[in-house]
Parts: structure tokens; sequence; C-alpha cells
């Protein structure tokens, strides 16, 4: 990967509805040569998918909420089993297995309290897994981006 394809990654990441044509104007290529290197960063993995990025308040995703999970054992079948019944659940934007206190964290964005309270009690606590919830709230989001730092890769 050369200055070129990094260049392409960043602009990508941050407009990733660009037309090819200005996509290679940006990075000083032809069309042809820039979307060959397009199509081999996709190949590569690099590029995964491309997106649209909502406003959740506009749509009503009014609570952004941290939830920490404790389960009962932390062996593979376990951790398997609960990321098997977490990944589909629409509300779980992010979920991370974690060191520390906690064996996950999610990130859930629901409209209120109430669909909050339906997602734990309907969706957490019935998993066998699960020994404790703990949520925090996000009060505000000070920064969200979604672009990687590719300074250094």
């Amino acid at each position: 990967m050369d200055a070129t394809d990094l260049r392409i990654l960043e602009i990508l990441q941050t407009d990733a509805s660009l037309s090819n044509v200005e996509l290679a104007r940006r990075v000083h290529l032809s069309p042809s040569p820039c979307l060959a290197r397009v199509r081999a960063l996709e190949a590569r993995g690099l590029i995964r998918q491309y997106v649209a990025l909502l406003d959740a308040q506009q749509l009503g995703l009014h609570l952004n909420v941290f939830i920490s999970i404790s389960l009962k054992q932390q062996n593979r079948e376990t951790l398997q089993a609960f990321e098997e019944r977490i990944v589909l659940r629409d509300e779980v934007m992010e979920c991370y297995l974690m060191t520390g206190d906690a064996d996950y964290l999610l990130r859930v964005a629901v409209p209120d309290m109430p669909a909050l309270e339906r997602f734990i009690l309907e969706q957490l606590s019935p998993i066998a897994q699960v020994e404790k919830i703990r949520s925090s709230f996000a009060l505000k989001q000070v920064r969200y981006k979604t672009a990687l730092p590719l300074q250094n890769a």
C-alpha cells in the first residue's frame, strides 16, 4: 500500500459518495487506475463496505447507553453463546469483549427509557449466561467519528 492508496482511503472515509471521477481528480490519477486501486483495496478487505451515517436524534433514538455485562463463566462456549444472541439485536450498535471488571461493553441506541427497560428485561436478563448488567448514559456526545487514523498505517 502506497501513499496514493492511503489518500484514497482517507478521502473515502470522509465521503464515500464521491464519484470515481472526483476521487481520481483528488488523488491525481485518471479514473481507470483510480477505480482499479479502489477495487484492489476492496478485494484486500481494507474497504469493508460503504454506508450512510444517519442522525440518531432525528430518527428518535434519543438514548445512547453503554451497558457493561458480566457473565457467570468466561469459557469459550459461554462467550460464544452470549455473542450469538447479542449480534441479533438491532439496538446493539457495538459490542466489545473487554478486560477488567466487565466481560462485555455494549453501546445501545434506543428511543427512550421504556425501550431501554424492555431491552434489558426482555433481551439481556433472560440470557442464561448473564450475571450482572450495569448501564451508563451518555449525557452528551463530545466526539463521534468513523474515520480511522491513517497517519501510522
